[in-house]
């Protein structure tokens, strides 16, 4: 069943859930922070584009729905 709500998320930006998925999806591929030895399984500049490629999602998902 479609509401109101569904329809205005829509017809007004990106869909949250998809965004959530998408930033939670790249999140996963850092693992746990690094322990007391100082080192994780992914390098910084792995972690880096990581990052990177969840801001820009969000930064996607935000103008989306400034534009609306």
């Amino acid at each position: 069943m479609t509401t109101p709500n569904d329809v205005a998320r829509h017809t007004s930006g990106p869909d949250p859930d998809a965004v959530r998925s998408q930033v939670q999806a790249l999140l996963g591929q850092l693992g746990p922070p690094a322990g007391p030895e100082g080192q994780s399984e992914l390098d910084l500049e792995t972690q880096a584009q990581v990052l990177e490629q969840a801001h820009d999602v969000l930064v996607r998902a935000l103008e989306s729905a400034e534009n609306g």
